[in-house]
């Protein structure tokens, strides 16, 4: 371990950006140039100050174990949003890979456009970059998006249906030689009862 001091104002500022934390980045230590990826973070309980921060050195030759953060698209045109009334769930937002140093994407991309309603995207249906693995923590293939329906749709869907059959039965009886009584007016009335 090497202890290293860095400007506090930039070092924020890279941690803004979503690239910083899954890249690898080069850092100058004593006019050498190490190649490093972030670890650890430690933050003031209040103060927007970067305590602590950790990076660990990796060999261009040796794989390495990285969190990459997933990417969503296609979620505003696949069919379960569009025509099933739904809304998509992002169970997780970033899933574990191992790769050389030189394979490490800034993200994963997750295509949405073809889920239909009541569908699940798994772990094993991402699209990985070539020489990137996935690692996986016991057993099991887990839901990255799913395609779940809003509470409601389905009631109004009902209610359609039962205003549908509610004209229908009007018409039918209308059809029939039903007649519907004309509203009685109060003088009509008093005339009838005298």
């Amino acid at each position: 371990a090497l202890a290293i001091t860095m400007d506090h104002n930039e070092l924020y500022h890279l941690l803004r950006k979503e690239a910083f934390h899954a890249s690898v980045l080069s850092i100058d230590v004593e006019g050498n140039a190490e190649s490093v990826v972030l670890r650890d973070t430690q933050w003031h309980p209040f103060k927007q100050q970067v305590l602590h921060i950790d990076f660990q050195r990796v060999a261009a030759g040796e794989k390495m174990h990285l969190k990459v953060p997933l990417h969503f698209v296609g979620d505003d045109v696949c069919p379960a949003v569009k025509l099933g009334g739904c809304m998509i769930s992002h169970t997780i937002n970033e899933i574990d890979v191992q790769c050389l140093p030189k394979d490490l994407p800034e993200f994963v991309e997750v295509d949405l456009s073809a889920l239909e309603a009541g569908q699940s995207i798994h772990v094993s249906q991402l699209k990985l970059p070539a020489g990137v693995e996935l690692v996986t923590h016991g057993e099991g293939d887990p839901v990255v998006a799913t395609a779940l329906l809003v509470k409601g749709a389905a009631a109004e869907g009902d209610e359609d249906e039962t205003a549908e059959g509610e004209d229908a039965g009007e018409n039918a009886g209308e059809a029939e030689g039903e007649q519907k009584a004309d509203p009685i007016t109060a003088d009509e009335m008093a005339e009838t009862l005298q």
